[in-house]
């Protein structure tokens, strides 16, 4: 089946689409209120996207993580970050709570990631954080599922 014949999910039941928006919205406003800066906020949803393999996604929030404050070496060290010198301690946080979260299919949030997560990050952001990683992973899953194109470069 070609791309063009694909089912396109927001289009089509675009009441749940929606409520996938407001969700992310609520999210977005429980991760301002833990104090998740939007540098730390893309990072992670960068890297789920990476993770997932969905194009779309990714160049979302590369344009998005550059208007957050990222710069093309740090969104470069992304794949890389256990390697990297760039992240800070919490990004780093949050860079292994992404993979958890994202790979949750693969026996949960193990013991020792959230330990080491836990003792950098409060509850309170652990808990923002989280729920940032369900809402990408469902808008992954949206985008992959209908091939949705890469959208052009935001550079405003």
């Amino acid at each position: 089946m070609s791309e063009e014949r694909r089912v396109h999910l927001s289009r089509s039941a675009p009441e749940a689409y929606r409520a996938l928006e407001a969700l992310a919205k609520t999210v977005g406003a429980v991760a301002a209120e833990a104090g998740i800066d939007d540098r730390l906020k893309e990072l992670v949803q960068l890297h789920a996207s990476q993770l997932n393999g969905c194009a779309f996604c990714v160049r979302v929030h590369v344009d998005r993580g550059l208007a957050a404050g990222l710069d093309a070496d740090a969104i470069a060290q992304v794949a890389v970050w256990r390697e990297s010198g760039v992240f800070t301690e919490r990004e780093r946080a949050g860079l292994e709570l992404a993979e958890a979260v994202t790979f949750i299919d693969e026996g949960g949030v193990p013991d020792e990631v959230y330990d080491r997560v836990g003792g950098i990050l409060s509850e309170t952001e652990y808990v923002a954080l989280s729920w940032i990683l369900v809402s990408i992973n469902a808008f992954n899953r949206i985008a992959i599922a209908g091939r949705y194109p890469v959208p052009p470069r935001d550079l405003s």
